[in-house]
């Protein structure tokens, strides 16, 4: 099949590699429909995560059940599914307690921008529509993957609340999806950080009430000035370096909570404020499939539109250029269709 592979630090490339096939009874073959690129895929793009040359990469994708293993019994050649990057067989005694990401059989996607994507635990991890969605929608759709779950692992972790202030670190596609979770919690002051003018455009269609340009500790004091001197209720770090986790930390009240999913690199958490203020950290890597059925259903009936912070569309031929642009900030989030 053809394949996104990595070779290096910016050396994306399509390539020609086996097809995944079915190696254990819980495996599913998927046919990708749609896949994306993740703002994660830029750590290795840019030679901040180790690389081995010839690997697939992407983690995002939806698509049509082409083969199942044997013991899979919930889904069936032709059902179209959204894969969740994060698979899980959502019956361990972790999944059970809401933390699919730390499943006894955890797996990943690890070809979503491909032909084909193999599914590790098929029954736990896949979620279907009833047949294959609208083209208007299947770009919210695609978000259920990954980036919107995410997005609302922030909002929870960190405490969104009805009538509250949120503040979201980060205006890559995951914050923009976080800014869109803490208005669907109730959240009556939404703040994004964000420099960039298309993406301060989607932050306000997707319920921000203020958008702060500067950073550090100008940052800082434009918060304290919208709330009052107080901070905000829960604050959402979307980036995963060290500057945005103590911009976090400066900016949360005393009580509250930091919801962090930035991947972190070179992260150094400020336990002395943390201590002080009282002040929470929860969060990491988002239990996707636990969130997955609500966040669909909201997409399918309207209720959210997820999909606006794809700006970008290219086959996979130019998978190269969706990675050249989401790194240069010429482009939010890039769909790729094989």
């Amino acid at each position: 099949m053809r394949a996104t592979t990595i070779h290096g630090p910016r050396d994306i490339r399509v390539s020609e590699v086996p097809d995944p096939t079915i190696q254990a009874p819980t495996d599913a073959i998927v046919k990708v429909v749609a896949g994306c690129v993740c703002g994660s895929d830029l750590w290795p793009y840019r030679g901040e995560n180790p690389i081995t040359p010839g690997d697939t990469i992407g983690h995002e994708c939806v698509g049509i059940v082409e083969e199942v293993g044997a013991a899979v019994t919930s889904f069936k050649p032709g059902d179209f599914v959204v894969v969740p990057f994060d698979h899980c067989d959502n019956t361990c005694p972790h999944c059970r307690f809401g933390a699919q990401n730390g499943c006894v059989n955890l797996g990943f996607t690890v070809s979503g921008q491909a032909e084909y994507a193999r599914v590790t635990q098929a029954d736990g991890s896949l979620v279907a529509t009833d047949g294959v969605p609208d083209a208007s929608l299947l770009p919210s759709v695609l978000t259920i993957s990954d980036v919107m779950p995410t997005g609302w692992h922030a909002a929870v972790s960190a405490g969104v609340r009805r009538g509250g202030t949120a503040v979201v670190v980060g205006d890559g596609a995951v914050g923009l999806c976080g800014v869109l979770a803490a208005r669907v919690l109730g959240a009556e002051t939404i703040v994004a950080m964000s420099r960039h003018e298309p993406r301060q455009q989607i932050a306000r269609a997707f319920g921000a009430t203020h958008v702060v340009a500067e950073r550090g500790d100008a940052g800082v004091e434009a918060i304290k000035e919208i709330t009052g001197g107080v901070g905000a209720d829960a604050v959402l770090e979307c980036v995963g370096t060290d500057e945005a986790m103590r911009s976090a930390f400066q900016m949360a009240r005393p009580g509250s909570t930091v919801g962090f999913v930035g991947v972190p690199h070179g992260v150094e958490l400020p336990v002395r404020r943390m201590f002080q203020g009282n002040i929470g950290l929860a969060g990491g890597m988002a239990p996707t499939r636990k969130y997955m059925p609500e966040l669909l259903a909201m997409v399918l009936d309207g209720s959210i539109e997820p999909g606006l912070v794809f700006d970008l569309t290219l086959p996979l031929d130019e998978v190269a250029e969706g990675y050249r642009a989401m790194d240069e900030r010429r482009a939010v989030k890039v769909l790729i269709e094989p």
